[in-house]
Parts: C-alpha cells; sequence; structure tokens
C-alpha cells in the first residue's frame, strides 16, 4: 500500500485516544476512529458513546468493531488457562501484538488507509533498517513494555501522537481545546476485563470446584499451612498468603497437578542466573544475539538486569542473567531493551 494522510485510529472513549485523534488531525491528517468491543462487563457499553460522540464533534468517521468472540477465545481464555498451569500470564502483551494491532492493520487495509494509531504513550525510532518501539517521554506512563511483538509491517505504519507527551500535559491540552471532559476522565488501571482482583474473575469465570483448597510447604517438604487453591498464587508472591511465621515469606514454586505451593523465607533462594523464552520477536538479531550491553524486564516498572541472549532455534532463546534475578515466573513476559529501543522479547519458559 502507498503511503498517504489516512489514518485508523483505536479509540476507546478514554482520555489518551481521544487526544491521540485530536492531535492527529491538527497534525494534518484524514482520521479514522475505530472502537474495538473487546470485553463488556455487565454489558456496559457507555465507552461506545463516548468514542462516537467525540468522533462526532471532531467531524471524523467513526467503525464500531466486534471481537468479543476473538477476544474471549484468545485473551480471556488464554488468561484462564495460564493461572490454571501455575503460569502467570501477560494479557495485555498477547492483546497488543496479537490482536489489537493486527485488527488495525486489518481494517486500514480493507479501507486503503496506510497509517496506523493508538494512544500509547510510547515512540518509535528506525536504526539500522530496522523500527523499533522506544520508551514513551513520560517514564510514569511508558507502555513499550508490551508492544515488543510487533512486526515491521506494523511498526513501520505506526503513528504515535502521545509518545512525547506526560499524562499531565496531555490533560493541559485537552482541557485547552475545550475538552473538559476529555481532560478530566479517570485514568484505567490493570487488566482491562479484571481490573480489580483476578482471583475473583477466575471464580467467577470457571466451574465450582475448578479451585480447590490445598497445602503450603516448605524446601524441606513440610506441610505450614493451607492455601485457597494454587491459581490465586504467584512466584515471588509475599502478601496475601495468610500464614505467620514471624519472618517474610515468599511463594517459591507452584505444583498444579498436586495443588502444592511451596515457600521459602529466603528471597535468594528464588534467584536465577538463567532464563528461556518461547514465542520470541528478536527485530534486529545484530542488535540483540550475543551482546553484552542488553538489559531485560521481565516486568512492567520493575528494573532492567544486564543479560546476554543467544538463539536456541526459531522461536526460543537463552538468556543469560549477568546478576542474579528473584521471581521469575513461568508465562511472564521478558523484554529487551538497549537505552530506551525496545530490541524484542518473549515468554518465558
Amino acid at each position: 500500500m502507498k503511503e498517504n494522510k489516512k489514518v485508523l485510529l483505536g479509540m476507546s472513549g478514554g482520555t489518551d485516544s481521544s487526544m491521540a485523534a485530536l492531535l492527529l488531525q491538527e497534525a494534518g491528517y484524514e482520521v479514522t476512529g475505530v472502537t474495538f468491543r473487546f470485553y463488556e462487563k455487565d454489558g456496559q457499553t457507555a465507552y461506545l458513546d463516548e468514542a462516537r460522540e467525540l468522533c462526532e464533534r471532531l467531524a471524523i468517521p467513526h467503525l464500531v468493531y466486534d471481537a468479543r468472540e476473538a477476544f474471549q477465545k484468545h485473551i480471556i481464555r488464554y488468561f484462564i488457562d495460564t493461572y490454571m498451569k501455575g503460569q502467570t500470564p501477560v494479557p495485555c502483551t498477547l492483546c497488543n501484538n496479537y490482536l489489537k494491532w493486527p485488527l488495525l492493520q486489518q481494517i486500514a487495509d480493507e479501507r486503503g488507509i496506510y497509517h496506523l494509531a493508538t494512544g500509547h504513550y510510547v515512540r518509535k525510532v528506525q536504526a539500522e533498517g530496522y523500527w523499533h518501539i522506544r520508551c514513551g517521554a513520560d517514564p510514569d506512563k511508558d507502555q513499550s513494555f508490551f508492544l515488543w511483538g510487533l512486526p515491521q509491517t506494523i511498526l513501520e505504519r505506526m503513528l504515535l501522537p502521545m509518545g512525547e507527551l506526560t499524562k499531565v500535559r496531555v490533560r493541559e491540552l485537552a482541557a485547552e481545546r475545550g475538552f473538559q471532559r476529555v481532560a478530566h476522565k479517570r485514568d484505567s488501571f490493570g487488566v482491562c476485563f479484571c481490573p480489580m482482583d483476578y482471583r475473583s474473575f477466575l471464580k467467577e469465570h470457571l466451574p465450582e470446584g475448578s479451585i480447590v483448597p490445598g497445602s503450603f510447604y516448605d524446601e524441606e517438604g513440610h506441610c505450614i499451612g493451607k492455601h485457597e487453591g494454587y491459581p490465586f498464587y504467584t512466584i515471588g508472591q509475599r502478601r496475601g498468603l495468610g500464614i505467620y511465621l514471624n519472618k517474610a515469606l515468599f511463594v517459591k514454586q507452584i505444583i498444579p497437578e498436586e495443588n502444592k505451593v511451596i515457600i521459602s523465607d529466603n528471597l535468594q533462594s528464588l534467584e536465577q542466573n538463567e532464563m528461556y523464552l518461547h514465542q520470541s520477536c528478536v527485530i534486529n538479531p545484530e542488535a540483540l544475539l550475543g551482546r553484552d550491553d542488553v538489559v531485560v524486564k521481565i516486568r512492567y516498572r520493575k528494573q532492567a538486569n544486564r543479560c546476554t541472549v543467544t538463539r536456541i532455534d526459531a522461536d526460543r532463546l537463552h538468556v543469560c542473567l549477568h546478576e542474579p534475578l528473584a521471581s521469575i515466573a513461568s508465562g511472564q513476559a521478558a523484554v529487551f531493551y538497549r537505552d530506551d529501543k525496545v530490541l524484542g522479547g518473549g515468554i518465558v519458559e
């Protein structure tokens, strides 16, 4: 497709995507907004009206795309199944890399629209012939951790109007332009379909009896208490265990087939010097593999650790950590950076 001034913008009805629409229009782009119906708790659809009303005010087309079936199948089912395997899911990564952005590309292609955009707080940069996601200018809102798996065919078409802005400045710009409701909209937190306690979500979506109480064990195999069911715990968890031994306790291992959770009072015993990844994405092999100036993050907002990455096969990577890292959980995402540039990532085995 030839590059043109048309852009398809994913619009949730929130502050960020609403301001992205306004800023793109001011920059001279012909904006079309699309709102994805991914998940609607208790049938709430006010977000559709808010997105539509903003598009009407800006005099831009507004599309609604019903992706609830795909979201249920590929994101919610994965979320539940991963916890039931005793692992830690990363639904926002999966959604962005395999659903949201590919859908934007598909719809844009159908309509002859070249550019793709969202309200993500990230930037992009081209280096050595490859496009990379860069961290957003606002460190408190940076969302680069979730976009490590996008292909070049999407990256090259992305417009990211929020990347150079802080959230405070975005609210100021909305107010200055007379969009008071947009300026004062509350931020959403956590997973969109499960913003609060995932345990309640699992109980609600699984047949009764799927999760049953079991036992905590120490590293020597002694039973030290009862737990509510292994899916309710994650590697490295410290709070909410319900056992009190006058010392800090951490979840070290989860054994789903035996409904066991292994507890340690020594955080160092959770440390690892290496990890293996599958479903990997390497943007530029020369910029990542075998180098000693790469850092890896295994959690959004967690400190980055220096590492050396080698390829095992087309899908798998080996990560040698320069310093031990605690609380590595199977199912998590691991994302590689140099400075503020995303080099790729994968899912911890």
